[in-house]
């Protein structure tokens, strides 16, 4: 969960890398606390930095592919949480970092690649969209590999039942 001056990383391709949390959308119930799925308003904080080079046709690529700059203030939709989340199924779920990816006004995904591990949750809550563009070896699902001997899953996420 998420609350106000919270800080997240950015893991989508638009530029930008960490954002501050400054207000959550149409979310009464969770007392201004954003969970998976959920839409919020945010500063850019910390941004790649745009070359000044204009020399080359590779050059003109980084400037457009960076649609973002610091101070800019965008939406972006929580893909993982460091809070534990529980399932449906009765399990548990929580990332060891907060991550979001930047949207429009019409909730459309203003990059074009993610670059990281998406909660599987993310497609029950209406962002499919989010979750098709994540790498496949990078989706979070209900059969998680667990490593044969401690029963712990692999990666990055972690679950555990109660």
């Amino acid at each position: 969960m998420i609350g106000l001056k919270g800080t997240v990383n950015i893991i989508d391709n638009t530029g930008a890398l960490v954002v501050e949390c400054v207000n959550i959308l149409k979310n009464k119930t969770t007392n201004g606390h954003a969970s998976i799925g959920d839409v919020f308003v945010c500063v850019v904080q910390k941004a790649r930095p745009i070359s000044q080079s204009s020399s080359g046709p590779s050059s003109s690529s980084t400037l457009t592919s960076l649609k973002v700059k610091r101070g800019d203030v965008q939406r972006a939709v929580l893909v993982r949480t460091k809070k534990p989340v529980m399932r449906p199924d009765g399990t548990w779920v929580k990332f060891d970092d907060n991550a979001a990816v930047l949207v429009n006004k019409k909730n459309e995904m203003i990059g074009t690649r993610i670059g990281g591990v998406v909660s599987s949750d993310l497609k029950r809550k209406g962002w499919g969209k989010v979750v098709a563009l994540a790498p496949k070896n990078n989706r979070t699902s209900y059969g998680i590999e667990r490593n044969r001997k401690s029963g712990i899953p692999r990666g990055i996420e972690k679950r555990t039942t109660h």
